[in-house]
């Protein structure tokens, strides 16, 4: 019994508090993003959507231009979209060739 409480304190009082003090280190040694990092994601990002709004005006014209034309972007939605564009389903037909 006496060896129980001996055993159960030293893990309670030493080990619990090294596995969360080990933890808390290793998480603060963790590589973490810089500002300018981040400023550059943001730029990127912000490039990235207007280079689609671009794009998309483009096939816009183009598809105004000639009604047998089809997009080429796909199905699938962007994230990047803005609300007015987003409701626009874009249709892929890879046999037609202009």
């Amino acid at each position: 019994m006496n060896i129980t409480a001996v055993l159960v304190c030293a893990v309670l009082f030493i080990g619990l508090p090294w596995v969360i003090l080990h933890y808390i280190t290793k998480w603060k040694q963790a590589p973490r993003i810089t500002e300018e990092d981040e400023r550059l994601l943001d730029e990127m990002q912000a490039l990235a959507r207007r280079l689609e709004d671009r794009v998309m005006t483009v096939e816009r014209i183009i598809a105004a231009d000639n009604p047998d034309w089809k997009p080429g972007l796909g199905t699938t939605q962007s994230p990047y979209l803005s609300d007015h564009q987003s409701d626009r389903t874009i249709d892929r037909n890879s046999d037609r060739r202009n």
